[in-house]
């Protein structure tokens, strides 16, 4: 029990610590489909009280991970390495077709939001405040990529795919910002460049990198498990 306990200063970001526990212990498969999340066990687990963990699996509920059902509680409901794969490709052929027709419509100022945001990233070294900070930049830089697009549909449809786990992923795959990092950079060259054609396919590569990497998470926890 103690493996899962808080300390002090894991609590200055108590809600963002819990949540990010909680959907780990679930990717890693130590759940079954349909077993429950139980708030005071789990408040036990933590060290905390009860508001955080109803905090957590509210959020886990938003990506999928939980189903909150009447006298029954939070049932778990991972995702699975298909939903994964349906969820990163359908984001490779949707982001990187708006961000093709995105390009030819970005302001300087976007741009250069673009480059403020990339600048803030790399800054970040890594740890886990940081990590919370880099998926808000992270999410604020792609949706500035394909701000320009004038299909209307097809924001909707990215929306809706980046309603479940895709925003929370670095908090998983920490180890592999570098590699963001470096297609963030390439990403943002071709902006500057004006080459939409290269841009739609590093943003392409960058989201299946990522669906790759996230794939190999779930598998070699679940073989550890």
């Amino acid at each position: 029990m103690d493996k899962f306990r808080l300390t002090e200063q894991d609590r200055a970001t108590l809600q963002y610590r819990v949540t990010t526990k909680l959907r780990e212990v679930i990717l890693k498969g130590e759940f079954k489909v349909g077993d429950r999340l139980i708030q005071e066990e789990w408040a036990d687990k933590l060290g905390v009280s009860r508001m955080p963990i109803r905090e957590a699996l509210r959020q886990l509920e938003v990506e999928g991970l939980v189903r909150i059902e009447p006298r029954r509680g939070a049932i778990v409901t991972p995702i699975s390495v298909e939903d994964i794969e349906e969820i990163y490709q359908l984001r490779a052929l949707l982001e990187g077709q708006a961000v093709e027709k995105s390009l030819p419509f970005l302001e300087e100022e976007e741009i250069k939001e673009l480059e403020n945001l990339y600048e803030r990233m790399i800054e970040l070294n890594g740890d886990e405040k940081d990590v919370e900070e880099y998926m808000q930049l992270n999410a604020r830089f792609h949706q500035v990529l394909r701000e320009g697009c004038p299909w209307r549909r097809i924001h909707g449809l990215i929306e809706a795919l980046w309603k479940g786990i895709p925003p929370y992923t670095p908090s998983l795959l920490s180890n592999h910002l570098q590699e963001a990092h470096q297609e963030h950079f390439i990403m943002l060259e071709y902006v500057k460049q004006k080459k939409p054609k290269e841009l739609r396919e590093v943003m392409e590569k960058h989201i299946l990198r990522t669906r790759d990497n996230l794939i190999q998470f779930i598998d070699k926890s679940g073989n550890q498990s």
